[in-house]
């Protein structure tokens, strides 16, 4: 490793915007020093287990309880699979590096070069006009210094760059971006876009944008259909630092890479009240030491760079960088939303190819561009979803069979089950606040990140009418025994994880 500690920029993290940052530096001619927290991880080398079947695996696939509850007590808790025996080694230890939740918090987090971009649901999406207006409309939050027009060409800069699959649609609020081919729809989710479009006409059902390629893109080969990105994809066929960026990155000879570094503080020269560096806590040897640049881009995690603004206090800025008003760390909001479940009768003569890395979506329709007269909050929210066969797993545990019949049941595609996810927007409020608590020691000796955050009246307001309007809408295209999932957040669309469909979403 180099041991040069002045460079011409700094960037904090390698994840999805860590990557870009440095990508972008370092094709302009920049020094560029890239800091990340966790170890070091090679592209391919290090997807251990991408390949391995449940049935080689230890446990045969099953979760390792004592462990993850020991050692994983909140990553393993992530909906939608996200967090499993192939992939533990990507993520944080919650028992080394513990956080405060004076209310339930799950804070996701991995601990390894390339960061969450590894493990992240690929959705990639425009925010459109109205998206930018609501602040200033409905009076929460400021109102925006841009619009969409700006981002615009960023959006298309970023799309021809990663390789985003998807279906142009033509709605004002959902612009349309730069995309390769669409991935298919399977014969009931075409079923249930021509019912849906056909009673509800400010409404649209289609494929979900997602950053995995269906052709073959910069290099990188096409989707499998394996829908076990979260194990590290070989092919680099979704979008990752490691697959992308970072590789783009280092052919230029401008980028260093310094996984193991804990950020403590970012330097600020009390004269020029400009940052001027970055101090580090080395992982594996506990050496704190000091890195210096023109140029410092923070691109750690939401609450991971809210938590080095706080942590980098001084005399200049005695409550951390940015937070002289006491509002760096308000004001957090999240996803929230309602799942249902349904049984598509029919369709027994149809089927797909693969397990396919993204669903269905229905953009937002509710309270565009006001408050509809029917409505009873602020805001709106979408639909992710998806229709699938069931397997073998869920037949096997339903049937009453034993032997040649149970062995003829289960190798006969299952019953086809449709679910709709809303994803809601919660809107900002004060109360809602992340912040340190230093009588309390995390990792490396630095003082806890503290969430104290809860949904208000106008989410569960707004997750009350999504579950009726996802029940309708599933009714409507014929399903039978409809059965609503409160809480069941709204980012995460049907699929299947290493031949199982994930329960409880």
């Amino acid at each position: 490793m180099s041991k040069t500690t002045q460079f011409d920029a700094i960037v904090i993290g390698s994840g999805i915007t860590g990557g870009w940052a440095a990508k972008e530096l370092t094709e302009k001619g920049l020094k560029t020093l890239v800091l990340e927290r966790g170890r070091l991880i090679e592209h391919q080398k290090d997807y251990i287990n991408e390949f391995t079947a449940p049935w080689q695996a230890a446990n045969r696939g099953l979760p390792d309880r004592e462990l993850d509850e020991r050692d994983y007590a909140v990553q393993s808790k992530i909906e939608r699979g996200a967090f499993s025996w192939a992939n533990r080694q990507f993520w944080i230890n919650d028992r080394e590096n513990p956080y405060e939740q004076v209310k339930p918090f799950r804070w996701h987090r991995t601990n390894v070069l390339g960061g969450r971009s590894l493990t992240w649901g690929r959705q990639s999406y425009r925010w459109g006009d109205d998206d930018f207006k609501a602040n200033l409309r409905d009076g929460h939050g400021n109102d925006w210094p841009i619009r969409y027009a700006d981002l615009a060409p960023w959006y298309t800069h970023v799309e021809k760059f990663i390789g985003v699959s998807g279906q142009p649609e033509g709605l004002p609020n959902f612009p349309d971006g730069h995309y390769l081919p669409p991935m298919e729809m399977t014969a009931v989710e075409k079923a249930l876009k021509q019912s849906i479009e056909a009673k509800w006409k400010d409404r649209r059902v289609t494929i979900g944008r997602v950053a995995n390629l269906t052709v073959e893109h910069n290099g990188r080969g096409p989707c499998q259909y394996r829908s076990i990105c979260n194990r590290g994809c070989s092919f680099g066929a979704y979008f990752s630092s490691l697959s992308s960026t970072l590789p783009a990155a280092q052919k230029t000879g401008n980028l260093t890479v310094r996984a193991d570094s804990v950020v403590e503080a970012i330097e600020v020269d009390p004269k020029t009240k400009q940052a001027t560096g970055v101090r580090i806590i080395d992982a594996k040897t506990g050496q704190r030491m000091t890195y210096r640049a023109k140029v410092i881009f923070l691109c750690a995690s939401t609450f991971g760079s809210v938590q080095i603004l706080l942590q980098s206090r001084s005399a200049t800025n005695p409550n951390g960088i940015g937070n002289h008003s006491d509002v760096l760390g308000r004001y957090l909001i999240d996803h929230h939303g309602v799942g249902a479940f349904a049984e598509i009768p029919g369709f027994e003569d149809s089927n797909y190819r693969g397990r396919r890395a993204t669903g269905i979506l229905i953009p937002r329709y509710r309270n565009l561009g006001g408050q509809d007269a029917d409505a009873d909050f602020t805001r709106g929210y979408g639909f992710q979803g998806g229709a699938m066969r069931d397997d073998w797993t869920n037949t096997a545990a339903l049937t009453d069979d034993f032997g040649a019949g149970m062995k003829h049941n289960i190798a006969r595609p299952g019953k086809w089950i449709a679910f709709l996810g809303a994803f809601g927007e919660q809107l900002p409020q004060a109360h809602n606040r992340v912040t340190l608590n230093d009588k309390k020691p995390g990792g490396f000796g630095l003082p806890q990140l503290s969430f104290d955050v809860a949904y208000g009246e106008n989410e569960r307001r707004m997750a009350v009418d999504a579950g009726k309007q996802a029940e309708q809408m599933l009714i409507a295209a014929g399903a039978k025994r409809v059965q609503l999932i409160p809480g069941a957040c709204a980012a995460r669309h049907f699929d299947s994880r290493d031949g199982r469909r994930p329960h409880g979403q």
